[in-house]
């Protein structure tokens, strides 16, 4: 039990960890966006945005890779549910010393899509951090957060910083 006197959703009545029953619940439209950011030299930055790594086009693949490990998501996080997913996209900006990475995920359904769009940042920054790691070995990934999520019976969520 929560300290505010909920249950734990997650938790059978014998400890265990378990997948939450989601089959009464409405569906609804739902979305969420994750950011994340990925630091590097600024030497690697400028050869980023001048398509000159080795890997190739950076941003290109880490956009695939995000969308698609959005859509596995349920596959790498043991307790979340198969979504159909109606939409994601994965966009970037090129700051002086780093990359800015924004993950929106949409659905039409019984439950939130927050860790699909981590999952699609994430996944995303790792594959940044893939493709310029010859160049420079001091790439690091930070701040995956969510942003906001919409739908569902907690409603609308944005963080406030």
């Amino acid at each position: 039990m929560k300290p505010d006197g909920e249950e734990l959703t997650h938790i059978d009545e014998n400890g265990k960890a378990q997948m939450v029953d989601v089959g009464d619940k409405g569906d609804t439209n739902r979305s969420a966006t994750a950011s994340g950011r990925v630091f590097m030299s600024i030497e690697t930055i400028e050869a980023l945005k001048k398509q000159e790594l080795q890997k190739g086009d950076v941003l290109g693949v880490a956009r695939v890779a995000g969308i698609q490990a959005a859509k596995k998501t349920s596959d790498l996080i043991p307790l979340c549910h198969p979504l159909a997913i109606n939409f994601v996209s994965v966009d970037f900006r090129i700051q002086e010393k780093h990359v800015e990475i924004e993950a929106t995920v949409k659905t039409f359904g019984k439950t939130g899509v927050e860790m699909e769009a981590l999952t699609a940042c994430s996944v995303a920054a790792l594959t940044i951090y893939d493709m310029c790691k010859a160049m420079d070995k001091s790439v690091t990934i930070e701040e995956v957060k969510l942003l906001e999520k919409t739908g569902g019976k907690s409603g609308n969520w944005h963080r406030s910083e």
